[in-house]
């Protein structure tokens, strides 16, 4: 955690040791404690004392030293101006914040002031995880979330939390309970979080101390809601905020929020939106274990990739990524909301022409509100300028496209609107004056394209008739002189310059044109001289180069101020971009995988017909296998009971159906046959083991304490997914654990819930609860071996066929039959005989197991064959299982 800790001033310092250079460097960076400072020397940015040594370790660059201060050498490292982004990229990922130092005046000028004085330095910018700005640092298809957490004590603690992405200008705000503040943390993800000590407290208090990688202390007056409001008033002076629309709680954090950006950014202005307030009912509710479990965002190793999100990630701009991680990670709950999404996506689907040509043009459409950002930001260039006319083109034409069609759904219009709106005139302006591959920066000039402006289009013909002019007075000095050797150069200490041999300098010097050649260096071989001329033509040249970038930077000065003005249009046109590429996304990937709408309603139906999960289905398709779909009924409460062996599929049928929940108040098609879900609040999966070492909490406890918010936080419009309650505690403790929960969900909750164990005995709960049934995943056995269907069955299991799996997995087979033999005995202990179970399995005993039955797989597997309702992949799929049963027979 970050706190502002002051080192000592620079006055207190013995200032006869150090150089006024490093007298300056102390005093910014006392004004500027918790941040490394990149203190700018030439082309370099420098860094000295312990910043020095933090970069040099965390950069892996050479540390030197510069000086003595107190006796010691200094520690200095150095990285070059062209190269900051990628080492600002490394700082920054690994939770240091940095403070950009600038030269803000000409060395000149400060030459005149005396030979001991230092060019005036100042801090132009405060670069922290939370205030990206530039593309290379941002997450191209994610956000980056700054956060600030409000906490006013009004006898139970009132608390809100207000988030934007700086570099969208996108900003939200929620009043929450302490209750909800894990779940809302983990789906906004902040890249840094700002929060008072007392705040801090509080979320250590809520088991939350690590919910947030970087978290920032704010003295306690930064979240003051009196001064939050007039914050915002100052922020959004044109009257488009009302502070009192907000909680105090709220105005709180907004200030707060806003108060950072602008000390960040040193008094520029970032093209922040009006804050938009949400509330926790407005989305499913999925907690930081629920996302683990469902990968949702990224697996569990930590990987985009193999998430639910990146296989469902068809859109073409990263706005639209965006908004569709966005909108994954936070469900609606409204059934209109979700079916106005969903008849967008129908639309597109219906009409496969006019989403090609949708996605043909949204590959078109660059970024647009980035560039804005950076633009207001002024840390813009021409590549943005070119950037936001490329996609106001692309949006005029494909709300064009999109006007054309007849009888569009609500959002489709609204879209349509939009782009409309885009506004053309800009668009064209933009697109005429900035030249194909535009500069970064508008510094280097050369980015107006030729013919925009006849001035600019004059000053460069002379610069560029540069060469042809050299070319002729070189020829006609030739000729005068009679040195054919003679050249014209030129370089950055002498300019332009006359060089000939050494032996030709004295025909220079003291032939028939003395005046008209004057010395300036003698080398080894060579001497160099000016002319008249020369200096007459270098002054024309660079007068030429001068005026041409300064009539750019006019340009590009002009044309920034006009896109400003357009600032409300651009983000309507940038919304609208993003929400076409999400439906017309969700439209190619249903047509592509064969996805369902699902009928969406206020009832308490689940019903999936043939469902699939989405990840595990593409991954079987890319090995050309098949995904076997599952029916699964969990309407008006009830509770399935699902039994069966270890990779029988139970885990995968577990968290398809909280996906396709998931997926379907989206707004997206399901990968199902058909799907009937009733809207729910909240999503609860306890799928999997995991352990919290670093705090003392064993795989057990963190399992307990799941399933108790589990329980604690279900409601009747909740699905639960839980698997394998009370495995990491002894049998008879975890089957009542288990069996408990069970009975709760039912009694007390009354949600909608998948429940799986090994505990067979719990079975017997169908019999008392109405709402409980039995589910297992069938399976095929043949002489100890085990083909598994992956297909969920009414009944139950009364095997958990483990010694099978761990054959499967290569367990010698002097354990595995040992465990057969412990086995059997245990088998047959439970079931009346007498005797210890040590007595019956002495420790050294190398008793011989007991035969296994043996049945003949081939013939099973042919009973089972159903040729009239095979698929041609099914059947082929029955010819290698039928080959694999016929070999291990063989082996045998």
């Amino acid at each position: 955690m970050h706190q502002a800790l002051s080192p000592a001033r620079p006055d207190d310092e013995d200032t006869s040791t150090i150089t006024p250079m490093m007298a300056q460097f102390l005093e910014i960076k006392a004004i500027n404690p918790g941040y490394l400072l990149f203190y700018r020397m030439g082309d370099f940015y420098e860094l000295f004392f312990e910043d020095a040594e933090i970069a040099s370790g965390a950069l892996g660059i050479v540390l030197t030293k510069r000086g003595k201060h107190r006796g010691a050498d200094i520690p200095m490292c150095g990285v070059p101006i062209h190269a900051a982004n990628d080492y600002l990229n490394t700082l920054i990922r690994l939770g240091h914040r940095v403070a950009i130092c600038e030269q803000v005046e000409d060395p000149a000028e400060a030459r005149k002031r005396g030979s001991k004085s230092v060019v005036k330095r100042d801090v132009v910018r405060l670069v922290t995880p939370g205030t990206l700005t530039e593309d290379e640092l941002l997450p191209q298809r994610g956000p980056n979330h700054l956060a600030a957490l409000a906490m006013l004590r009004h006898g139970e603690a009132d608390f809100a939390l207000a988030w934007a992405d700086i570099s969208t200008g996108e900003m939200m705000v929620m009043d929450i309970t302490a209750a909800a503040l894990g779940d809302e943390l983990s789906r906004i993800a902040p890249a840094e979080l700002l929060l008072s000590e007392a705040a801090a407290e509080a979320l250590r208090a809520l088991g939350l101390g690590r919910a947030v990688a970087h978290m920032v202390l704010r003295p306690p007056e930064a979240f003051d809601s009196s001064q939050g409001a007039e914050t915002l008033k100052s922020a959004f002076a044109d009257g488009s905020v009302d502070p009192t629309a907000f909680s105090r709680a709220a105005r709180a954090a907004l200030g707060a929020l806003v108060a950072y950006v602008a000390e960040t950014q040193k008094g520029a202005a970032p093209a922040l939106r009006p804050p938009t307030q949400e509330r926790v009912s407005s989305h499913m509710a999925i907690d930081a274990a629920t996302r683990y479990s469902l990968e949702l965002v990224e697996t569990q190793r930590g990987q985009p990739k193999g998430s639910l999100l990146a296989e469902i990630d068809a859109c073409c701009t990263p706005a639209g990524s965006r908004l569709l991680a966005r909108r994954l990670v936070a469900p609606l709950t409204d059934a209109r909301a979700i079916n106005a999404r969903l008849d967008a996506v129908a639309r597109l689907l219906e009409t496969p022409a006019l989403t090609r040509a949708i996605r043909q043009g949204l590959r078109a459409a660059p970024d647009l509100m980035r560039p804005l950002t950076r633009l207001s930001l002024e840390r813009g260039g021409p590549r943005d300028l070119f950037a936001i006319g490329s996609a106001i083109r692309a949006a005029r034409d494909l709300g064009a496209a999109l006007s054309g069609e007849a009888r569009l759904p609500a959002d489709l219009s609204a879209i349509a609107e939009h782009l409309a709106a885009a506004p053309e005139a800009l668009g064209a302006e933009l697109l005429l004056a900035i030249g194909d591959n535009p500069p970064l920066l508008a510094r280097e000039g050369g980015f107006v394209a030729e013919g925009y402006d006849g001035a600019l289009d004059g000053e460069r013909a002379l610069a560029s008739e540069t060469r042809a002019v050299v070319a002729a007075l070189q020829a006609r000095l030739i000729e005068m002189t009679g040195v054919k050797a003679l050249k014209i150069r030129h370089n950055g200490v002498l300019g332009y310059y006359v060089e000939v041999p050494a032996s030709h300098g004295r025909t220079l010097l003291e032939g028939d044109f003395p005046d008209r050649f004057l010395h300036r260096q003698t080398m080894a071989n060579a001497m160099r001289f000016t002319t008249a001329e020369l200096s007459e033509l270098e002054g024309r040249i660079a007068r030429a180069h001068e005026a041409a970038l300064g009539l750019e930077m006019a340009i590009f000065a002009r044309l920034r101020e006009a896109v400003l003005m357009e600032t409300g249009a651009l983000r309507g046109v940038a919304d609208g971009l993003a929400a076409l590429d999400v439906a017309a996304g969700l439209a190619h990937l249903s047509a592509a995988r064969g996805y369902c709408r699902p009928e969406i309603d206020d009832s308490l139906a689940f019903a999936i017909e043939g469902g699939r999960h989405p990840v595990v289905e593409a991954m079987l398709g890319a090995e050309n296998r098949t995904f076997v779909a599952n029916d699964c009924d969990l309407s008006e409460g009830a509770l399935w009971l699902v039994t069966g062996p270890n990779m029988g599929g139970k885990s995968t049928f577990l968290r398809q159906n909280a996906v396709i929940a998931i997926l379907a108040q989206t707004g997206s098609f399901v990968p199902a046959a058909r799907a009937h879900i009733g809207v729910v609040d909240r999503v609860f999966s306890r799928v999997g083991a995991s352990d919290d070492i670093a705090h003392g909490r064993s795989t057990f406890m963190v399992e307990m304490v799941e399933t108790a918010a589990i329980l604690n936080r279900a409601t009747a419009r909740s699905l639960v997914v839980l698997d394998e309650i009370g495995r990491g505690t002894a049998t008879f403790d975890g089957l009542s654990i288990a069996w408990a929960c069970a009975e709760a969900l039912h009694d007390e909750t009354g949600c909608r819930a998948l429940f799986a164990t090994h505990f067979h005995e719990m079975t017997s709960l169908a019999r008392t609860l109405a709402r409980v049934s039995n589910h297992t995943m069938a399976v095929r056995e043949w002489e100890g071996d085990v083909v598994f269907l992956h297909e969920v069955k009414g009944g139950a299991a009364d095997r958990s066929y483990g010694i099978q799996v761990a054959r499967l997995a290569g367990m010698p087979d002097r354990v595995l039959k040992r465990a057969r033999l412990v086995l059997t005995t245990l088998e047959r202990r439970s079931s009346g005989g007498s005797g210890a179970v040590l007595d019956d399995l002495p420790l050294f005993a190398h008793q011989p197991p007991p035969p296994e039955p043996r049945t003949d797989m081939v013939q099973t597997l042919l009973d089972s064959l159903r040729p009239d309702e095979m698929s041609p992949r099914q059947a082929l799929d029955a010819l290698y299982d039928l080959k694999k049963a016929r070999d291990a027979a063989s082996r045998r």
